[in-house]
């Protein structure tokens, strides 16, 4: 045996020469994009047949030993068709094989990047970070979507509740209404506040081909939410090669996901279909948080000719999954709250907001949500001539879901006091703390006046259709941009009987419609039923000044905004519709870069835009009753940033400066409700990322980003009601507090390396610190009160990933590892500020500790 592995020893050691025992020379050359030309960097350059190989640099250059003779070099990178080049070098010999390129392995990709406003490094002047689909695939596991971000400057993700898809994501310490995010182009922000909602595209990290993110002003031509930033997402689209995938995957808490993909590849015929579907379900880290998800993709192409190709794309998540929906104090998590009569299980996992039926777990208010949003879009993409193109995309999202609400005369029974953080007096629970709905429902099923508590669901289904067109031009060096950016959009909201929990009826007369005391079932409406309708007509333009070194632009955008709304139960038929209330926001922004030299660019931008109120500033009461003095909010934003480029390293550095005027805010002073005005904050700071490639094979990535956001003043007004009759004067004491919500300090250090051929090792470690918790800026009425909201213990944590590639007969395997906070740090990641602004009275959600997921993806 021992003999056995002295010789096994001395064969691997000796191969390491045997490159140079029998000659080799050296192979040199600059991979880039076939379109755009664009260096690629990290592609694979490897000696086919052999264990031979190396990764391109910053630059796209690669230096490449190979054995003297005739030789086949195999080219590949992640998103790109494999490219083959035979050579014959010798011994000694240098061989520079100049510019090689490689081919998108998905048709039609550069227009979609065009009409999405994707910024290119050293031309667009912002500052921007792209997540190539290698890092989704190698990084993300089983984390929230958003996730894949937070080695990105000035953002923070968290899981919040620890949901399926309930993470979230703030940016320059924007929330997501503030933020911009587009998918191929099209805008997703709900059109009534602005969210996103990522339970609604939970499967979209199965489809996505790149990301990027654009911090500040970004480079959409379209008037957008985009006062932190702009998220690009662009999805798969038509694959050029046939063939196709299986993935299978576990991890902790139950997790299992599976995932397909198939394409048949460009046919001669110009047809091409790519079909993708997965299934996820698991238990869910949080106590009572289990989920089951699906989520599907479809692009159906056909390349009608030269200048005309017509592509059809549908994608979507329907899923279900119980929720966390309250903060706790520490103390109960602990243990030690004195109001919580029974003992806490799994501390940091701990979840109020459940109980079990049938023997399983089964969400309370707040505690689950189900939504399905498909988008579908036709694009026609026109090739007018050798400089002109027209790019047209029709889309539709047709929505449905919502989230689990308790009601009736005694809804409490099933609900908790979030802002004391106990159950109600009346509150019914099981001695382990669990919502005992079996005692409800005999509550109910010997009540005389029917149901006391019943589950409904909180529904918010929508309809929105879409014109997105837009016209591209080149003149010598300028690029011309116009378009037009339609939708209309009505969202439905009402809540639903769901369940009566063993009740005959219920009763409830908010619909002046129909009878008093008339009985509802499962199925009927309660509590409101009204529409909210947006419709929305922008005009956009862009002119560009673009040659190797220095790059210009000027854009502008103006919209036509109207808002009404429809309300079926506080209004009798024929007086159901408000009237639209219309807005005309605008934007102007530009910007300029400088290649001072093929190392060092320089760049700068700014801009100004005015944003519409959201619709619940005009229409604050629920009711028809517009707002005639919701005013638009005003936006000033500049930023100055540097660049470095070497084959080795990459270096970006940038300042910013939001000042983010007229915050739209409301207050209520009894059954008066009116406007914050003058509410201003800013937001201000450094941000640096840099990578360095030391060799080939290691890749070191880092990024520090250091944010001064604050409330610039007090605001203080008379509030008269419809009558003009004075009811009071609002102050709101905000000074040089800190803006909550948010890690303004934010910094990661990465590396990862190809430790063994085809084995790859990463790690990340990641620091937050400044984190103050969350407030609501109205409540901040005392004048001795100026203190900043609690600030959060800062925490750094660290992820672990792993991939090894192999083949699996004639196919291509790879298996996926990663651990996720691996030394199971604890730490708070969300807190709602409490009366003494301080931990004892914060209220938190922990954040995850140690999770893991591993997976086998095999290509055909």
């Amino acid at each position: 045996m021992k003999a056995r592995f002295i010789r096994v020893f001395l064969f691997a050691f000796l191969s390491l020469f045997s490159v140079t025992a029998f000659g080799q020379g050296t192979v040199t050359g600059v991979l880039v994009d076939s379109s755009t030309g664009e260096n690629l960097v990290g592609a694979a350059a490897v000696v086919k047949g052999t264990s031979i190989g190396t990764a391109s640099l910053f630059d796209g250059t690669f230096s490449l030993k190979v054995p003297a003779g005739k030789q086949t070099l195999l080219f590949s990178y992640i998103g790109y068709i494999p490219s083959e080049k035979e050579i014959t070098v010798k011994d000694g010999q240098t061989l520079d094989l100049g510019k090689v390129q490689l081919k998108s392995n998905t048709v039609g990709l550069d227009e979609v990047l065009v009409v999405s406003s994707f910024a290119r490094d050293r031309q667009t002047p912002v500052a921007l970070s792209t997540i190539q689909p290698q890092i989704i695939q190698e990084k993300l596991g089983n984390q929230e979507f958003p996730e894949i971000l937070k080695t990105t400057p000035s953002v923070y993700a968290t899981k919040a509740g620890g949901g399926y898809g309930d993470a979230r994501i703030n940016l320059r310490g924007f929330d997501s209404n503030n933020i911009g995010v587009l998918i191929n182009g099209v805008p997703v922000n709900d059109m009534e506040n602005g969210h996103v909602y990522w339970s609604n595209w939970a499967g979209l990290s199965d489809v996505t081909q790149t990301m990027q993110v654009q911090r500040g002003l970004g480079a959409s031509k379209l008037a957008l939410s985009s006062v932190g930033g702009t998220i690009n997402i662009i999805t798969r689209s038509t694959d050029a090669e046939k063939g196709g995938s299986v993935y299978a995957g576990i991890g902790n808490d139950g997790m299992h996901k599976y995932m397909f993909t198939v394409s048949t590849g460009l046919m001669e015929n110009g047809w091409a279909v790519t079909l993708s579907g997965a299934h996820s379900y698991g238990d869910g880290y949080i106590r009572g948080t289990n989920y089951d998800g699906y989520s599907y993709f479809l692009n159906v192409s056909k390349q009608i000719n030269e200048a005309n190709r017509l592509s059809f794309t549908i994608f979507g998540a329907p899923q279900w999954h119980n929720q966390r929906g309250t903060k706790h104090l520490i103390s109960t998590y602990r243990g030690e709250n004195p109001n919580i009569p029974f003992p806490i299980q799994d501390r940091y996992k701990y979840n109020s907001d459940y109980g079990y039926r049938n023997g399983q777990a089964y969400g309370g208010d707040y505690g689950y949500n189900y939504y399905h949003k498909p988008q579908a879009s036709l694009n026609h993409y026109w090739k007018i001539n050798e400089e002109t193109t027209l790019s047209t995309a029709l889309y539709a999202s047709i929505a449905s879901g919502g989230g689990r609400r308790v009601d009736g005369p005694n809804g409490n029974m099933l609900k908790w006091d979030y802002r004391n953080d106990q159950p109600y007096s009346n509150t019914l629970l099981t001695p382990d703390g669990h919502y005992d709905y079996d005692a409800v429902e005999k509550i109910n099923a010997t009540s005389l006046t029917g149901s006391q508590a019943i589950i409904g669901n909180s529904v918010n289904s929508h309809q929105w259709y879409g014109l997105l067109s837009t016209l591209n031009t080149k003149v010598n060096n300028f690029k011309i941009t116009a378009g037009l950016d339609a939708r209309y959009y009505k969202g439905k909201h009402t809540k639903q009987v769901d369940d009566l929990l063993g009740g005959a009826y219920f009763i409830d007369n908010s619909d002046i419609n129909r009878p008093d005391n008339t009985p509802l079932k499962k199925g009927d409406y309660y509590s409101y039923f009204d529409y909210g309708i947006v419709r929305w007509l922008g005009l956009f333009g862009q002119g560009e000044y673009v040659t190797d070194n220095f790059s210009a632009f000027l854009s502008a955008s103006i919209s036509s905004q109207g808002y009404n709304r429809q309300d079926k139960f506080i209004y009798t038929p024929g007086n159901q519709y408000a009237g639209w209330t219309n807005f005309l926001p605008y934007s102007v922004k530009g910007g300029a870069n400088y290649n001072i030299n093929k190392h060092h660019n320089v760049y700068v931008n700014g801009g100004y835009f005015t944003r519409s109120p959201y619709f619940n500033i005009v229409y604050p009461l629920y009711t028809n009753d517009a707002n005639k003095d919701a005013k638009y909010e005003r936006i000033l934003s500049t930023e100055i940033g540097y660049g470095y480029t070497s084959s080795k390293l990459n270096i970006k550095i940038g300042l910013y400066r939001t000042n983010w005027m007229d915050k739209g805010l409301r207050v209520t002073l009894g059954q008066v409700s009116s406007n914050i005005s003058g509410l201003n904050a800013l937001h201000q700071g450094v941000e640096f990322e840099g990578t360095y490639k030391p060799i080939p094979k290691l890749n070191i990535k880092g990024m520090v980003s250091v944010g001064d956001w604050k409330w610039q003043n007090d605001v203080s007004f008379d509030v008269f009601d419809n009558n003009n009759v004075y009811q009071g004067t609002y102050n709101a004491y905000l000074k040089n507090i800190h803006v909550g919500n948010s890690a303004q300090t934010t910094a990661s250090l990465s590396a990862e390396m190809e430790v063994l051929n085809d084995l790859k090792l990463g790690f990340d470690y990641t620091y937050y610190g400044r984190n103050y918790a969350d407030f609501d800026p109205s409540n901040r009425t005392k004048a001795t009160d100026t203190s900043d909201a609690w600030k959060m213990p800062d925490v750094g944590l660290v992820d672990f990933n792993l991939n090894y590639k192999f083949k699996m007969g004639p196919f291509d395997a790879t298996i996926y590892g990663n651990v996720n906070n691996l030394f199971n740090t604890v730490y708070i990641s969300d807190a709602t500020d409490g009366t003494n602004h301080d931990a004892a009275s914060a209220l938190v959600w922990y954040g995850f500790g140690r999770t893991w997921s591993t997976g086998l993806k095999v290509r055909f």
